[in-house]
């Protein structure tokens, strides 16, 4: 592995070179497939398609979209991909803090993306790395996915609210300790993996119980404001109230 690269992308080719990594990391078929055109329209009115390069080889990218709500413009991350052989090497990471710094030079205060609840490692890596807080469930947000990681659930997803310039993400960024007080846990077992690698029904039954507790949780007025790991594997969602210089979004 020689010495790894960020970058912004902007041709033709590199972009076929997203689309086919995009296929090798989750085996969609053909129309789930995000094709050429959207990576180019990305590039061109506003949002950004970052790649990671192991030398000349495309190795990870991650797809930013421009986006509005309530008047206020943000950066949907669609799609962040990394070969396998390269995950757990801090290159996610990498590509999420430079999508950081192109946001904030274009006056962007919030980036946001999906992310399925029972993906342990990347709920702790958004939450509790990034900084990223929660209070929107969507159940079955793609509806049927061809994707074998899905394990044939319904695409249930969390909005990750990332407020890239906030006292909050600051301070998470930096590992300090919490501020806000955790008023509920939301677990999910370390065997989730495994229940879904072979449909397993405790799988289902997972996915059913998380859903009704988070989505219960943010209609009692809690967020998620961080995530835990157990030495087993377990992860767990904490719940807080919305820190106070969230509250008015």
């Amino acid at each position: 592995m020689s010495e790894l690269r960020v970058e912004q992308l902007h041709t033709l080719e590199e972009f076929d070179a997203c689309v086919h990594l995009q296929q090798k990391t989750w085996q969609y078929s053909a129309g789930e497939l995000l094709p050429r055109r959207v990576f180019f329209l990305a590039d061109k009115l506003g949002g950004h398609v970052l790649g990671a390069r192991d030398g000349n080889t495309l190795v990870g990218f991650n797809l930013g979209l421009p986006a509005q709500r309530n008047g206020m413009a943000y950066i949907h991350s669609q799609m962040l991909a990394v070969l396998p052989e390269y995950r757990n090497s801090g290159l996610g990471r990498t590509m999420k803090l430079r999508q950081r710094e192109i946001a904030l030079e274009q006056g962007i205060k919030l980036i946001e993306w999906t992310y399925d609840p029972l993906e342990i490692k990347n709920s702790f890596f958004n939450l509790s790395r990034l900084g990223a807080i929660s209070r929107r469930y969507i159940p079955d947000f793609y509806g049927s996915s061809s994707s074998p990681l899905q394990g044939g659930l319904p695409t249930d997803r969390l909005y990750a609210e990332w407020w890239i310039d906030s006292d909050h993400v600051k301070r998470v960024m930096a590992r300090e300790a919490m501020k806000e007080k955790v008023e509920a846990t939301v677990s999910v077992p370390a065997q989730i993996y495994a229940w879904k690698a072979e449909g397993d029904k405790h799988a289902v039954q997972t996915q059913l119980r998380v859903r009704e507790a988070l989505t219960r949780h943010f209609a009692e007025g809690l967020s998620v404001i961080g995530y835990e790991r157990a030495e087993d594997g377990t992860g767990a969602f904490l719940l807080g109230l919305v820190p106070a210089e969230f509250q008015s979004y």
